[in-house]
């Protein structure tokens, strides 16, 4: 993971942020001289011997609505732009014992609702490929920074797609684990029975040895889930001959773009030449878990901010304020109802999962939309999600990994989800898929690294 000294991979990553934050707004803050610093001491340990972890001295973002002690953490929102915790989130604690360094943290769209990186602290942030599309969101600022170089590897986190999406659109690897596997202490959440915390990075092994790092049960998070993980990095790059991977006859594979399509299926016959089983599956009900995870999502984000809505909705920004209140629309037996569908909906992901291992979607079906868009935030969103909100529902673990480039030079995602706790499988298989392509490895004309 480190080929250079921590010293001039830090420096190199400052210099990307020098010459092109102003260009995509992806960092809210920088940390330059506690990461020159962090870096230094990485390679004093290395040269006494002393190996500081599976991180040891790789540069990483963190998405701005994770607590750093003594940095200020704004969730995206004038309401926390003075914000300074007097303590580290569980999953960032975890990576500075693994001897990570901390660039900065990235930049997100307004308290992690909306697919575009709009914020009320920050300029909007931009997509590396293309200054004029959006980065994906809400976790925007950390796919664009590790596309663009400014660090190795970020965490984002995911509600309803918020690590793949940005994933998919800034062409690299993004992991969504199982709800319950990582710790989401001292984040501000959107809805915590969605929300986790997930690792991104330009390949599917780094994604796996951040992940590795700051998986497992903290009991301050009450969602927390005490599975432990084994140690799966011995196996990650072991064959998958013989995976079973599902192809939805419906929904997911509906109306996609016609690039979409094609990379898609391009990618599915890698995963054959692998040696992975591929058959189509029915997937019931997958077209109704939008709506009834949109009740939830909604619900629950109102009721989070409700006093802000109510009594300073001026410090807001329209869109997100106007999508957000939604959740004022749905009654207690919406809710009631949407619980129930849950229920229900895991129950039908286990019959789908008794049958294959993975299911396979494209992550994005549709062109990555240009950052000046007529459609309101909810439209988008709802357009952007309509792959990833259904697994999110369910709990799933997910991993987009890049498939290649649509006619606009732009990059697209292919998704893999798995059944609960199986997110060794996922990223054996995404490994395997990087091995014999090349996908994650082109990098926009900004990067250095």
């Amino acid at each position: 993971m480190l080929e250079k000294s921590s010293r001039v991979m830090v420096e190199t990553c400052l210099e990307s942020i020098s010459e092109n934050e102003d260009k995509i707004n992806s960092m809210i803050t920088v940390t330059a001289e506690d990461a020159l610093r962090q870096a230094d001491e990485a390679d004093k340990a290395m040269e006494e011997g002393r190996w500081l972890g599976l991180l040891h001295g790789i540069p990483i973002a963190v998405k701005d609505n994770i607590e750093t002690a003594g940095v200020r953490t704004t969730s995206g929102s004038v309401f926390f732009n003075d914000h300074v915790p007097n303590q580290n989130a569980a999953v960032v604690d975890r990576l500075f014992k693994a001897g990570a360094v901390m660039i900065g943290k990235a930049s997100m769209h307004e308290f992690a609702f909306g697919i575009r990186s709009n914020n009320t602290v920050n300029p909007p942030c931009r997509n590396p490929w293309n200054v004029d599309r959006i980065p994906g969101g809400s976790s925007g600022g950390s796919g664009a920074a590790v596309a663009a170089g400014m660090c190795v590897g970020a965490l984002g986190s995911d509600t309803g797609g918020s690590v793949r999406l940005p994933a998919s659109i800034n062409g690299i690897s993004g992991l969504r684990p199982t709800h319950g596997r990582v710790p989401n202490h001292a984040s501000t959440p959107v809805s915590a029975s969605f929300d986790t915390i997930g690792p991104m990075a330009r390949s599917v092994t780094d994604v796996a040895r951040i992940f590795a790092v700051i998986a497992g049960y903290d009991s301050r998070d009450p969602w927390s889930i005490n599975k432990p993980l084994l140690n799966f990095l011995p196996s990650l790059n072991d064959e998958i001959e013989g995976v079973k991977i599902g192809l939805p006859k419906s929904f997911y594979l509906e109306n996609l773009n016609s690039d979409i399509e094609k990379l898609f299926h391009d990618a599915v016959n890698v995963l054959e030449g692998l040696g992975a089983e591929v058959v189509e599956i029915d997937v019931p009900g997958a077209s109704e878990m939008q709506a009834w995870a949109t009740i939830l999502i909604y619900s629950d984000a109102c009721a989070f901010h409700h006093d802000r809505l109510k009594n300073n909705k001026e410090k807001f920004s329209a869109q997100v304020f106007e999508r957000m209140i939604t959740g004022w629309s749905y009654t207690n037996v919406d809710y009631s109802n949407a619980m129930h569908a849950r229920e229900l909906w895991q129950r039908d992901l286990a019959k789908v999962f008794a049958d294959v291992d993975i299911i396979l979607s494209p992550t994005l079906p549709t062109l990555i939309p240009p950052v000046e868009e007529e459609k309101s935030l909810l439209e988008a969103t709802k357009d952007a999600t309509r792959n990833t909100y259904a697994g999110a529902f369910g709990k799933l673990p997910g991993l987009s990994i890049p498939c290649g480039f649509t006619s606009d030079g732009l990059p697209a995602g292919l998704q893999l989800e798995a059944s609960w706790w199986n997110e060794p499988l996922l990223l054996k298989v995404g490994a395997a898929f990087q091995r014999v392509t090349n996908w994650h490895t082109y990098k926009p004309k900004m990067a250095r690294i």
